[in-house]
């Protein structure tokens, strides 16, 4: 564990190659844009995302409604998951079937089923997970189908609904189903979101929300309860994977709000803007990241004791017997997708590493509003360094703001082809990334 601000055997975030680093560990691309159509399906800007050297881009299916999570079937077919539908679509379902049967890097939508709402959606053969709010409700879906064989068996029931509502759940594939439950507050406090409110001490809600819950893949009828909770302090890991070389589940915590519009002076504007940090977590059974007590501080690089809890900005306090990140990002900018590499198609360093969405942020004022990117974690012999790098940018096409961003990434999936495919539940499009450079 990490104990007070030396951070001993942990690595933390450091500048790498191709990056700059611009103040309180923003890191921005300083690859420059590929414009020329390398590859089938690739669009002249890059469908205006800024990419490393040797990628390009095009638009995999624009007007998709609003798609969140996203996975690939055995013959290539991608399925996604929808909190709502395109406009003008009346009678499509919250899962779209998605086919290039052209080959010509653009889908065509070829099936659509289920309900309609959710983010999260896995898959194991013919087996087809998806998030239905309240449930996890699993279909057969036969290679090649366009439509489920039959209605759906309810793996997980009586989750609980309300605040973080986003259901993202993976598979490990022996057996076993990982879900997010986010918290239904922003820290636990005896008065939501009020100046100086205490927080709640012990935290009711972490009995059945805030951390990662573990269930049965196979088994139908399952009700939600505290005993299948698998790790707990997370506010919202909204980005789930098991990483398939390592064997390991991962996840992404979104950090808390307003610790200024709540506490100030004990902080200022600025530092609310920058605090706390977003998370990227390795999760074992039983571990706990620290919420509602804790948050991890980007300038002092170790979790702090939060001012609802008697914090003061800078001692760990309790806080020092719980689970550091393995990597942190500057805080706001809502990590809302994790995906291992496992295509081939990228070049050798990109293997076994991890793509990160950033959905951007809403309260970073009175600093520029931040996110809207994709970014890379390496990883050498399953280590994940504390560095990381942009991968894609510009979604936003240069608004800042999420009433008024073009795009903004959701989820993130590995196409048969090894191309990367990102949902935008802002604009409905689903980008598709490849590289078309010299290995």
């Amino acid at each position: 564990m990490l104990r007070g601000p030396v951070a001993g055997r942990h690595r933390w975030i450091r500048p790498v190659a191709a990056v700059a680093v611009l103040g309180l560990g923003t890191v921005v691309s300083a690859h420059r844009r590929v414009t020329t159509p390398l590859a089938t399906g690739c669009a002249a800007d890059n469908a205006g995302l800024t990419l490393p050297t040797g990628f390009c881009a095009g638009v995999f299916l624009d007007s998709a409604g609003g798609p969140r999570h996203l996975v690939v079937a055995a013959n290539g077919d991608v399925l996604v998951m929808r909190q709502n539908r395109a406009r003008g679509d009346s009678t499509g379902g919250g899962v779209l079937v998605l086919r290039d049967a052209n080959k010509d890097g653009k889908a065509e939508v070829v099936g659509s089923f289920g309900p309609v709402g959710g983010t999260g959606i896995a898959m194991l053969g013919t087996a087809l997970y998806i998030d239905a709010k309240t449930a996890i409700l699993r279909y057969t879906l036969p290679v090649g189908a366009v439509a489920p064989d039959g209605v759906p068996d309810t793996i997980v029931k009586g989750i609980p609904g309300g605040g973080h509502v986003a259901r993202n759940i993976a598979l490990d594939g022996q057996g076993a189903l990982f879900m997010n439950v986010g918290s239904n507050s922003n820290s636990c406090q005896e008065a939501e979101r009020k100046n100086n409110s205490k927080g709640i001490d012990p935290c009711a809600e972490l009995a059945t929300r805030a951390g990662i819950w573990k269930f049965s893949a196979t088994q139908t009828g399952q009700t939600f309860s505290t005993s299948a909770r698998f790790a707990t302090g997370i506010r919202n890991a909204m980005g789930l994977a098991w990483h398939p070389t390592e064997r390991q589940l991962y996840a992404t915590q979104h950090g808390r709000d307003q610790l200024f519009q709540n506490w100030a002076p004990m902080y200022d504007e600025a530092a609310s803007a920058d605090q706390p940090a977003e998370e990227f977590l390795k999760v074992n059974a039983g571990d706990d990241f620290g919420w509602p007590y804790c948050y991890f501080d980007t300038n002092l690089k170790y979790l702090v004791l939060a001012p609802e809890y008697g914090g003061n900005a800078k001692d760990a306090g309790r806080c020092s017997a719980k689970k550091a990140p393995t990597v942190y990002f500057p805080g706001h900018w809502a990590p809302n997708a994790l995906l291992f590499y496992t295509g081939t198609a990228f070049p050798a360093r990109y293997r076994s590493g991890a793509f990160i969405a950033f959905h951007g942020s809403w309260n970073r004022a009175p600093k520029e509003q931040a996110g809207y990117k994709i970014v890379f974690v390496s990883s050498t012999k399953g280590t994940f360094g504390g560095s990381y790098e942009t991968f894609a940018d510009n979604f936003a096409g240069g608004q800042l703001d999420p009433s008024k961003a073009a795009h903004r990434p959701t989820g993130l999936a590995t196409a048969a082809d090894g191309a990367l495919l990102v949902t935008d539940d802002k604009g409905g499009r689903i980008y598709r990334i490849v590289y078309a450079g010299t290995k």
